[in-house]
This record gives C-alpha cells, structure tokens and sequence, in this order.
C-alpha cells in the first residue's frame, strides 16, 4: 500500500479551487437534496440552503452544533448535533420530526457523520471523546433499532458506503486511517480490515466517485487524499497556507455532471469547489 504525504505534488492545485459560498458560520456537514440544492451545517446549530447559484438562507437554527447532514429517500433531513447529542430528523423548512439520543441503554455523546444504504437503514458515527477512544459506528434500522456495527474506536467519523452497499467505510480520525466493513441489512457486520493508512493527519470525511475511488479530507493537515480502487493513495489537493482549504471536514459530489467536488471549510467560512472531472458516486437519495 503507498502512502502520499503533503509534501507530494498534488493531483490539483489550489488554485484550482473556488468559493461556492462564503459568510456562513464555520461551515461542516454537506448534503445536496434532489433539487440539486447544497446543504450545511453551522457551529451554532444552523442548517443553511444553498442555491446552484451559491446564494445561501439560513433555515432553522436548532442549537447545538451541526455536523453530518444526509437526505433519505424521501429527502428528509438527517443532522447529527453533537452539540446537543443526538441525531435529528427535520423537514425542509427546518421542523424537528425525530430525535434520536440513545443507542439502546447507551446515551449518544457525538454524534458525527451518517449515511443511508437503499434499504433506508442509516448508518452514523458517535465519534465519543477526543483522546478517550470511546466512540462507535451504530445503524438505525427502518424499524427505529439502533445496532452497534463497530466499536470502541478512536473517533470514527466520516462514512461512506459502497455503490453496492456490502461495505462500509469508516475514518478513525485519531488513527489516520480508513476501515472497511462488510455490513448486511440482515445480519451482523463483519470483521473490518483498515483499507487505507497514513491518512496524515486527522482525516475526517469522505466521498465515492462513480468509478469507486475513496476522497478523505484531512483536517489537520489541509489537504484531500484520493484512494483509488488498488488502495494506493495519491495527494489529491494541499493548501500549504490553509485559505483555499482550510480545515477541510466534510464533501460532497455535485454539480450539473455530478462531477464537482464542494468541500467544508470548517477553519474558515466559505464552501469551496473544484472540478474532479469524474462524476461522484449517487447516493440513496438522488
């Protein structure tokens, strides 16, 4: 397995990157809806709508501080609130409909990233604490069960499931590593195998594009890896100055192609954009 580093020459530049939209509140979460609209989350709670053209409304502030967004089927909104510990379902004009803050007897701590298969089960990270090695990556079932999938671990975060849904991935941000799951809506997931490493440093989400490579962002280190599909990892993007990509979280494929990567700049306020040329992964909900 290679192993890029920042110090690689980059697939792109970061020049090569636009501001999509700007003046939001340390933007994290990203999910695009049916209508090709592109939300996020704020630090403060807030779900913003964002036109094709950029211009952005704040919908709902909810409190707490909004990580993961993801749309089902029926585009409702999934936001994992790790500032108020749970996981919430909230229509398009921002009414809470669902709260859930328990995984069986266990209360959640950080709910972080979530992402649905096509059987309407929602798998999500409940990162823990920073250091504690505490957190696990639960599935909530269309019955309303929450199962453990995996866990303890050192801060799973972003996820990312297969085109076909057998596998899924999961970042362990305080491992700089990737881990690959096979899962079944049916039965027990099993035994996961780190799929990429050396991830420097504190990688955080993740994205598919349709031909099966695996874009990481990296928070601590201002860059974007690609693992493509022999698992050897190319240094996709590095922002040596942190402006262009700045504390990068979360991504997400859009565009009229599908095939723009936008990514959240949580160390700065704007969303950026870039074009891959290689149209991303469509997910259960598009």
């Amino acid at each position: 397995m290679t192993v890029a580093q920042p110090l690689d020459t980059p697939l792109l530049r970061k020049e090569d990157f636009t501001v999509f939209a700007d003046g939001l509140d340390h933007p994290e979460g990203l999910a695009f809806d049916d209508e090709q609209a592109l939300w996020a989350g704020g630090e403060l709670g807030q779900i913003y709508r964002i036109d094709p053209s950029g211009r952005s409304q704040e919908v709902v502030r909810l409190g707490g501080f909004c990580l993961g967004l993801t749309f089902s089927a029926r585009q409702e909104l999934w936001v994992c609130n790790s500032g108020l510990h749970a996981l919430m379902k909230i229509d398009r004009g921002g009414q809470v409909l669902q709260t859930v803050s328990r995984a069986g007897d266990q209360p959640l701590i950080q709910p972080n990233f979530s992402v649905f298969d096509h059987d309407n089960n929602l798998y999500f990270s409940d990162s823990g604490e920073w250091d504690r090695g505490n957190g696990f990556v639960y599935c909530l079932r269309p019955t309303g069960t929450v199962e453990v999938i995996v866990g303890p671990l050192a801060f799973p975060n972003g996820l990312a499931l297969s085109a076909d849904d057998r596998f899924l991935f999961v970042v362990v941000s305080q491992r700089d590593h990737v881990l690959r799951i096979p899962v079944s809506a049916s039965r027990a997931a099993g035994e996961a195998e780190i799929y990429a490493e050396g991830l420097a440093r504190v990688p955080d989400g993740l994205v598919f594009d349709e031909r099966g490579n695996l874009y990481v962002t990296c928070y601590a280190s201002d860059c974007i890896y690609r693992v493509n599909t022999d698992r050897s990892v190319q240094l996709l993007a590095f922002d040596s100055e942190g402006t262009r990509i700045a504390r990068p979280t979360n991504a997400a494929f859009g565009g009229p192609a599908m095939d723009d990567l936008y990514v959240a700049n949580f160390g700065r306020w704007h969303i950026g954009r870039v074009h891959v040329g290689i149209p991303g992964q469509r997910l259960a909900n598009l």
